[in-house]
């Protein structure tokens, strides 16, 4: 059965060939790529080759586990979000990208709310984390609107597009979310 989770104006969902334009398009926006792994443009055969793969996965502990972000109303792509459970079974790490026009309208925080349910109330996971560059203040203002706390920082700790980033680190304990839910 293929992957599905649904909020009042999205549906998180397994990536599918539809999703290649759309994919290329926002991975291709310097703006949405400037805090990513990736370069731009956006090759088309590593889109390909992306979703091949992302067409295929399972949740799976030691693999990140991406999923389209759709909107209910239009049908549209809009971005993504992700997560790498962690080998120990008991965590995971979560990531999301917005194509530029959808960013700042509460689809981020909306999808991953409904990520972090997914994850504590379904995988049963006792924490999952998020790191954010430290520039990038929509990431880590998104990470406190969802509950999760602030860890730490690293300094210059990453190589990124020809400089050294340093990063926040926030996370939230399947407790703190039964809490903050209550």
């Amino acid at each position: 059965m293929p992957f599905r989770l649904e909020t009042p104006r999205l549906i998180l969902r397994q990536f599918e060939p539809r999703d290649l334009e759309a994919l290329i398009a926002y991975r291709s926006d310097p703006q949405v790529a400037r805090y990513q792994s990736w370069d731009v443009p956006y090759p088309r055969e590593k889109a390909l080759a992306f979703l091949e793969e992302a067409t295929r996965a399972r949740p799976t502990p030691g693999q990140w586990f991406h999923m389209a972000i759709e909107s209910k109303s239009s049908g549209e792509t809009l971005g993504e979000c992700a997560f790498l459970w962690l080998e120990d079974g008991q965590q995971a790490r979560i990531v999301v990208t917005l194509a530029t026009r959808h960013q700042r309208q509460g689809y981020a925080r909306e999808a991953l709310e409904r990520l972090l349910e997914y994850l504590f109330e379904d995988l049963k996971l006792h924490r999952v984390h998020a790191s954010a560059d430290v520039e990038n203040h929509a990431a880590w203002h998104l990470m406190i609107q969802l509950g999760m706390r602030l860890e730490g920082q690293t300094i210059e700790s990453l190589w990124l597009k020809g400089r050294w980033s340093s990063e926040y680190h926030y996370a939230l304990l399947q407790r703190e979310w039964r809490e903050q839910r209550r």
